[in-house]
């Protein structure tokens, strides 16, 4: 009797192995390299110029007022030799100012630009997603994997350039 039982289950065993290695040869799987589509597609760069335009007043002034601060720098330690203590302190009393509206106006400025590319990003990667999905269909694709979650993968299996062309149509 105990003979006859593990014989069933050993019986069992063997063939859920086989059925499984069976149902795995029949799905469908690939991987996808989100981050150079990402940096690969057009609407990226789009994205970066907009961005930047947005900005572009805010940015020149932020880079006048450090250009400001390092002439005066450079200049009280050119003419400081030269300079009575009252002009010394008036020099210094203006770069601090400078300083104090430059560390005002480039930090705010700096968190509004990573918060606007965010958002932008988080679009991009959502049309990056609903390409995946189009091409996943289409392939009839039972898993896609993203590049660096896969250890290795045979390059027949890499949608990239199918993901990048379909996410290259949408405008």
């Amino acid at each position: 009797m105990k003979q006859l039982a593990k014989s069933l289950i050993s019986t069992a065993l063997v063939s859920s192995a086989l059925l499984s290695s069976a149902a795995m040869a029949e799905q469908k799987i690939g991987v996808v390299n989100v981050e150079g589509i990402f940096q690969q597609m057009p609407q990226t760069v789009n994205v970066q110029q907009t961005i930047n335009t947005e900005f572009k007043d805010r940015q020149d002034e932020v880079v006048r007022l450090q250009e400001d601060i390092k002439y005066q720098l450079n200049k009280r330690q050119r003419e400081a030799a030269t300079m009575s203590e009252e002009q010394i302190k008036e020099l210094e009393a203006n770069i601090l100012k400078m300083r104090e509206e430059y560390n005002a106006k480039a930090q705010p400025l700096q968190q509004a630009m990573q918060a606007r590319s965010a958002e932008e990003r988080n679009k991009l990667l959502a049309l990056i997603q609903q390409s995946i999905q189009t091409v996943a269909a289409e392939g009839d694709f039972d898993l896609i994997l993203q590049g660096n979650a896969a250890v290795f993968s045979k390059p027949e299996f890499d949608l990239s350039e199918k993901v990048l062309e379909q996410v290259s149509k949408i405008q």
